[in-house]
């Protein structure tokens, strides 16, 4: 066991690390007291759950950063958990950011778009909601129902002619001037009371003015009123009241389910059940649901995030007033972490706590696939943290590596990269680029993956050994190959079907007997199309972005520096068609002679206004 001192820590608050033998962060902790808390690991045993006493058998070091305060210590600790992902700790593999409607409202024609984030520039935000297609669905009917501008600032701003919005009758066209600004502002009050919770308000607003222009015989602008009421009340039916006050907030609970602890999120806007959200941490209990609940909401609720004023738990928090603090900066404005008031708010947290012993794993399918990894690759221990290098080039040219990440069996996107090899381009050496990015990777440090996938065979894993081996970390973390293989070894078999992929390491010449649409194998192979995937998506967005260059390049007044100013301002092509003069004159580094240059030469590649 690791031998404790507590000479050797401080007393003040601040984060620890606890790394194993190899030198791996496996749990990040914060404490208001550093050296009292990590002297409670070694105290009493017995009473610590079975994930502690299993994280203190591997302790091998423990690192400690001070900090000023407590909610500063939290604040890292939350950082560090996302940079680390460490073994024993709540882990949110969750990377999505959920889509929410944003009303503009410092333009003075504002627009209703749908984001997946947050920016405190005074706009309205509704949501989150879970399914982008559920989203995209009322997102279209808000539109015919309110019909605002659908096109962004700098389009409204050069627009010479109304869009194709306007002629079906889904835009008043204000970016030409068909607008009239007391109808445009009705409407846009029409959408904040519909996004407040006062559906029923709006209906009544627009039955009366359909009823008056009924009666005024303007049956064409009375089947308007209607089709935006049938609208909205198709809209807001999907919603079920589950509160008697119209109030915002998310309500978190737990259960214990099988395999694991469960945690259900719902959202509740305006006292309607707007959507949810269940998570699962497998191998836990109700003992770890504090640390699970404390974790979850400092990893869940970035600034970027919507966040309610108010958040539903199933008991008070020890540290509720400093999650308070940090959530509060978070979101610009005051939180607070409550239990239920009433017996509404305990039924919500009922149904909350419902869907939370429903959860499962999201890779519910083959949850024994880690242990069969382990197994099948003669592996030292089950793989947390998967790799995967693939490189691509066209015929020699473009040559580029991905690497994407997998942890826990989902996708971990924050890790995914690409890497250039300028002095390979037009040599089509794959083994070459290999051998190059295992040096930049074994550059880039931990964290280490526990297993690292190459789209390849033995060539290619050679090459990646021989990187590693350079660069000194070989035995930083195991290899294997994945490599498609023809037929049954009788002759080339093009049918569907004959097709398969081998497994191979490093020290092996044989592939592994890895059984055909076994679960490691399609995880395997999972991994690997989801490396073709990420670099063949970034190879086509780079060429189009080269040929684009070139054209532009091709151009009076551009050449490969004005082209990168103009691609970092602007960022596509379109973009820059319908700059205006004066978007150009705020480009650092174009002079204004230049500036009417390049104006007049994107005008000329047509599509401009």
């Amino acid at each position: 066991m690791f031998d404790f001192k507590s000479g050797d820590y401080p007393k003040g608050p601040g984060v620890y690390l606890m790394h194993d033998a190899k030198g791996r962060v496996i749990y990040v902790g914060k404490a208001k007291s550093l050296v009292k808390r990590l002297a409670s690991y070694f105290r009493s045993m017995e009473r610590h759950t079975p994930k502690t006493r299993m994280l203190v058998a591997r302790i091998a070091r423990i690192e400690t950063l001070s900090t000023a305060t407590e909610k500063e210590a939290l604040l890292l600790e939350a950082s560090l958990i996302k940079k680390h992902r460490p073994r024993y700790n709540i882990v949110l593999r969750d990377d999505k950011s959920y889509v929410l409607f944003r009303l503009t409202k410092a333009h003075d024609y504002p627009r209703l778009t749908m984001t997946r984030r947050v920016v405190r520039d005074g706009s309205v935000y509704y949501g989150p909601f879970t399914s982008s297609l559920a989203a995209r669905r009322t997102w279209k009917v808000l539109g015919k129902a309110f019909p605002l501008r659908k096109c962004g600032d700098r389009t409204f701003t050069n627009r010479i002619r109304p869009c194709l919005y306007h002629h079906i009758g889904q835009c008043l066209a204000p970016c030409v001037g068909l607008a009239d600004a007391k109808a445009y502002a009705a409407l846009v009050r029409r959408v904040e009371m519909f996004l407040a919770g006062r559906a029923g308000d709006v209906v009544g607003q627009l039955t009366r003015e359909m009823q008056d222009a009924s009666q005024q015989m303007e049956f064409e602008r009375a089947a308007e009123f209607r089709d935006q009421i049938r609208a909205i009340e198709a809209t807001v039916e999907r919603q079920a009241v589950v509160l008697p006050k119209p109030v915002d907030l998310d309500v978190l609970a737990v259960a214990e389910g099988r395999g694991g602890l469960g945690l259900g999120l719902l959202f509740v806007r305006q006292g309607r059940l707007l959507d949810g959200r269940s998570y699962h941490f497998p191998g836990l209990g109700l003992e770890d649901a504090p640390e699970a609940v404390s974790g979850f909401l400092t990893q869940y609720y970035w600034a970027s995030r919507f966040i309610p004023e108010r958040l539903l738990l199933p008991w008070a928090l020890d540290d509720a007033e400093t999650l308070e603090s940090a959530l509060a900066e978070r979101r610009g404005g005051p939180v607070r972490l409550g239990v239920p008031r009433g017996g509404p708010e305990k039924q919500i947290l009922d149904m909350a706590r419902a869907n939370a012993a429903q959860a499962r794993p999201e890779a519910a399918a083959g949850q024994d696939v880690p242990e069969r990894l382990k197994r099948a690759l003669h592996l030292s221990a089950e793989p947390h943290r998967v790799e995967c290098v693939d490189v691509s080039h066209l015929g020699g040219k473009g040559m580029r590596a991905g690497l994407v990440v997998f942890e826990g069996g989902v996708p971990f996107r924050d890790d995914y990269r690409t890497y250039t090899f300028p002095e390979l381009e037009g040599s089509g050496d794959d083994y070459a680029a290999l051998a190059d990015w295992a040096r930049r990777r074994a550059e880039a440090g931990p964290p280490w993956p526990d297993l690292l996938l190459i789209d390849g065979g033995r060539g290619q894993i050679a090459a990646v050994s021989a990187g590693l081996e350079q660069a000194g970390a070989l035995d930083e973390f195991p290899l294997a190959g994945i490599a498609k293989s023809i037929g049954d070894g009788s002759g080339p078999d093009r049918r569907a079907g004959a097709l398969t992929d081998r497994i191979f390491l490093p020290a092996r010449s044989n592939p592994l007997p890895l059984k055909p649409g076994s679960p490691e194998l399609l995880f395997l192979q999972r991994v690997r199309d989801e490396a073709h995937r990420f670099i063949i998506g970034r190879q086509r967005k780079s060429r189009k972005k080269t040929m684009i260059s070139s054209e532009l390049e091709s151009l009076p007044g551009i050449g490969p520096k004005t082209a990168r100013l103009l691609w970092d301002s602007f960022g596509s092509l379109e973009a820059m068609r319908a700059a205006s003069l004066k978007d150009l004159l705020g480009v650092s580094g174009l002079g204004k002679k230049r500036a009417e240059k390049v104006h007049q030469a994107l005008q000329s590649l047509g599509g401009g206004n």
